[in-house]
């Protein structure tokens, strides 16, 4: 897909990682492609610069924000969780702009995706809590990644029971998915805005909407953007979020249109 004037642009605020004992900014080549082919979107890569930036005029600058996942965990202190493992991978700089960022979005109406690392940020933005060791829970399955090579770690591990006539469900068009896992952490109480629309097998919450939201508000545990193109339920996902995305550009058009006459 070749992207032009008309592609929304979407919002995607990355890790900070320390490569050669410098801090970079970084995110998984596989989330800016999905926004650029599986949703039609600009990717726009947001630095973990969060008290450098006006979060509201920001988000005005946008169409939509892709919150994605990460090798790193929300920070306990957010959600006054027990304590997290000795080797948890932490991300302050993330956790900066992250959780406020996902509230000024929907405080502002802007389509927002989020996956793994940012479902769970969603939860805990709201007011939500986590388990750090799903795994260890009564009766759930194991979620964490397989060994194995890069493509074999995405291979799809458990079915997904999708509301019926939930959005997600719609979207996709069924009512089970198969989805990949590849994750430690998971929610544990679920925050009062959000709505459950999938679940695994084992009772863990997979995938959530955010309650009375005014636009495109959706969350998944999974890894859709993984060879998006390659899985209809993820094209489908990535290309509702982009027509959110675009039909939220042609708005703000409108708006400076009026203002200008």
């Amino acid at each position: 897909m070749k992207l032009d004037s008309s592609a929304p642009l979407i919002g995607i605020p990355v890790d900070v990682r320390r490569l050669d004992d410098q801090p970079f900014h970084v995110v998984g080549e596989k989330y800016i492609t999905a926004v650029a082919d599986a949703a039609g979107g600009l990717p726009l890569l947001v630095p973990a610069l969060g008290h450098r930036f006006d979060l509201p005029d920001l988000v005005a600058r946008l169409d939509g924000l892709l919150f994605t996942g990460s090798p790193s965990n929300v920070a306990v202190h957010h959600y006054g969780g027990p304590p997290d493992r000795p080797d948890s991978p932490q991300d302050p700089a993330r956790d900066a702009i992250t959780l406020p960022l996902i509230r000024a979005a929907l405080e502002a109406g802007l389509p927002i995706f989020c996956i793994c690392r940012g479902f769970q940020e969603l939860n805990v933005a709201l007011g939500g809590t986590l388990h750090t060791h799903v795994h260890e829970q009564p009766e759930r399955i194991d979620h964490r990644a397989p060994k194995g090579t890069y493509d074999e770690r995405y291979l799809p591990r458990h079915p997904v029971q999708l509301a019926p006539g939930s959005t997600i469900a719609r979207i996709v068009g069924a009512t089970e998915i198969e989805v990949n896992s590849l994750h430690w952490q998971g929610i544990d109480r679920l925050a009062p805005d959000l709505i459950v629309e999938g679940t695994a097998p084992d009772g863990t919450i997979e995938a959530v909407q955010v309650r009375n939201a005014r636009n495109f508000a959706l969350a998944v545990q999974w890894h859709p953007e993984y060879r998006a193109l390659e899985n209809p339920s993820s094209v489908a996902l990535f290309r509702a979020f982009g027509d959110a995305a675009r039909t939220q550009k042609q708005g703000r058009r409108g708006q400076r249109a009026g203002q200008a006459a």
